[in-house]
């Protein structure tokens, strides 16, 4: 095999995998396995980097877990890397109408990947490089979201992974956006109040319940005592509203005004001017002791029901921070076999499913593409965590038709509102009202159900999900809608276009609700020319149903 001169692996071992000619360096033990049509497992034991090209035909992206540009980028491209607390450890070449052209995931949750075209030849070069390779490769041609949630599952495969609550699954209030530190007793009970109305399940108390300080950074993170006057009786008063509440930590932060920086002084990793705040080296056991203690008291003698843990990929390493997790995962569960805890992106890796049942996109305040495009992303390889949005926030002026934009573009993923809910306008809590209830009744097809994102080069204008029950269809831009000739279909509409082109077969009733849920319209669907057009106002809600 011709391996492009600048990425050659040195001596290797070719195998064959359908029509490709895979290089394997650092071995000559390789076993290749078919385990589905155009699906193989590659087991080089001792390998160290593998490589292989396929003609770059009808190519539209090239996928990869965190989130960014879609382009189709050069052979001297920078390698996309994962571990631990940082990506998952799989990339995906997209083509048109988002079929796969090659996805390629690794056991392992430690590599990295190169995926670049030859400009001479128009070739798209796959360099994979790990210890002990044990590679999944699938040449289907199926839509690319099947062969990366074939990859989840793959990554599920003979573990005893905790079951994720339901609760991780309900709409959420987060004090950051709305609050940041300015955070207190009475304010958050407040919230708290109002969001179970609107229907939230969960209260996240982020950063300021710790500190009096508030001039953002993290001088004041580390010794974690609590800023809110008697805080588990504050937390029995949320719980008695009927939400869960968790708690907010900067895991490996210990700022210059805390106790904690003197007493580890010599057992940080790095010390962070920005953040005025040094990262604790978690593979000393008495940093992991302290760091389990201080987390475990919120839900051990607190009673809170979980822990929104923040900053892990910050640590920089994988070394200590298994242990950590493990260790802190052994006496949460001890406490409360239920708990809550929520990770974010870029931390994503399958490694740490067992200590985390939520995962959240990134910070992307006020950019709802940017939250759609990240939480698709993330239900795509989540495996069992149940995807949260970054905190929606609004400015106090926005209709409620862009309200509900903002909360139609995570509609595949847990929302997490963070908005002064005293300060809404009665249109703006009808639109929260309104769309938190969509979450809640298709819950079991909007985030267990099958997801089929459409355009991933254009940031996914197009979303499907569909189960047993129902079909939904959230719709970013101008584009039709096809209606199954049995399920019960919703289509919300987040484009400024209200045209709705249906296409389908026989007969079907419309109803078209409006971004607050009032009722707009009934009529008859009668798909005699192949379609039909129907009007539903921006933010609002279509339902067909058949007979």
């Amino acid at each position: 095999m011709q391996i492009w001169e600048p990425h050659a692996l040195g001596e290797t071992t070719v195998v064959r995998a359908g029509e490709v000619e895979v290089a394997i360096a650092g071995t000559e033990a390789v076993t290749v396995t078919p385990v589905a049509p155009d699906v193989w497992l590659i087991d080089a034991p001792e390998g160290t980097a593998a490589q292989w090209k396929l003609p770059c035909v009808n190519a539209a992206a090239f996928w990869t877990p965190g989130s960014g540009t879609r382009w189709i980028p050069p052979i001297w491209s920078s390698p996309t890397a994962a571990g631990l607390v940082s990506g998952a450890p799989v990339v995906s070449l997209v083509g048109t109408a988002g079929a796969n052209l090659c996805t390629v995931a690794l056991a392992s949750v430690t590599g990295s990947f190169t995926g670049g075209v030859i400009e001479e030849t128009g070739e798209f070069v796959f360099t994979v490089q790990g210890e002990g390779l044990r590679i999944r490769l699938d040449l289907s041609d199926r839509q690319f979201s099947a062969a990366l949630s074939e990859v989840a599952g793959w990554w599920q495969e003979g573990r005893d992974l905790p079951p994720t609550p339901r609760q991780a699954r309900l709409p959420v209030y987060s004090t950051w956006y709305s609050m940041h530190q300015e955070v207190s007793r009475e304010s958050v009970e407040l919230q708290a109040r109002l969001a179970k109305e609107l229907g939230c399940a969960t209260m996240i108390v982020d950063d300021g319940w710790q500190t009096a300080d508030r001039s953002r950074g993290y001088a004041f993170c580390g010794d974690w005592e609590p800023n809110i006057p008697d805080i588990r009786q504050h937390i029995q008063r949320v719980q008695s509203d009927g939400m869960a509440y968790l708690l907010w930590y900067a895991l490996p932060f210990v700022g210059k005004h805390n106790a904690a920086f003197e007493r580890f002084a010599g057992k940080f990793l790095r010390y962070l001017d920005h953040m005025d705040a040094a990262v604790l080296d978690p593979r000393h056991p008495e940093v992991r002791a302290f760091l389990v203690d201080k987390l475990a008291r919120a839900v051990e003698e607190w009673g809170a029901d979980g822990l929104k843990i923040d900053f892990v990929d910050r640590f920089g390493t994988d070394e200590g921070v298994a242990e950590l997790l493990d260790e802190l995962d052994v006496r949460l569960r001890a406490a409360k076999p239920d708990v809550l805890v929520e990770h974010r992106q870029p931390y994503t890796s399958p490694g740490l499913w067992p200590y985390a049942n939520m995962v959240r996109a990134v910070d992307c305040p006020l950019s709802p593409q940017e939250n759609r495009q990240r939480t698709i992303d993330l239900r795509l390889t989540a495996g069992p965590q149940a995807v949260h949005s970054d905190m929606i926030l609004w400015h106090p002026d926005e209709p409620a038709e862009q309200v509900a934009v903002h909360l139609i573009n995570v509609l595949f993923s847990v929302p997490q509102i963070s908005v002064d809910l005293a300060a809404q306008r009665p249109d703006q809590l009808a639109a929260i009202r309104f769309w938190l209830g969509v979450f809640r009744r298709h819950l079991a097809t909007l985030q267990l159900g099958v997801l089929e994102p459409h355009g991933v080069e254009h940031g996914y204008p197009l979303v499907r999900a569909y189960s047993e029950e129902s079909e939904v269809v959230a719709r970013y831009a101008a584009l039709p809608v096809d209606v199954p000739e049995t399920a019960e279909l919703l289509v919300a509409n987040a484009a400024p276009d209200t045209r709705v082109v249906l296409y389908g077969r026989g007969v079907a009733t419309a109803e078209v609700r409006d971004c607050g849920g009032r009722l707009v319209s009934e009529s008859e669907l009668r798909f005699t020319s192949g379609a039909s057009v129907v009007e539903v106002p921006v933010g609002g809600l279509l339902t067909v149903r058949r007979d």
